[in-house]
């Protein structure tokens, strides 16, 4: 499973990011990518995406929670990808 933690900037991502990768450390380190939403025309709308990789389904529903948290304490959300 993918999580996308989603942010307007870059900077948000990126703090995100390294969040993430000290809280879980057995894990890929999370990619920062810039990526146009579906629906968003105009370059500027992109938006900064964490990808944090769980291929294995490791993460529980607390670590879920806990991503959610972080991804709303830097006005940002998360969203899934099998």
């Amino acid at each position: 499973m993918r999580h996308l933690l989603v942010f307007a900037g870059r900077d948000d991502a990126e703090e995100v990011a390294e969040a993430v990768a000290e809280e879980f450390p057995a894990l890929e380190a999370p990619a920062v990518v810039r990526e146009a939403l579906a629906g968003e025309d105009d370059a500027e709308d992109a938006q900064w995406v964490v990808a944090v990789e769980d291929p294995e389904g490791v993460l529980t529903a607390d670590d879920r929670v806990w991503l959610d948290e972080l991804a709303e304490e830097y006005g940002g959300w998360r969203e899934t990808e099998d």
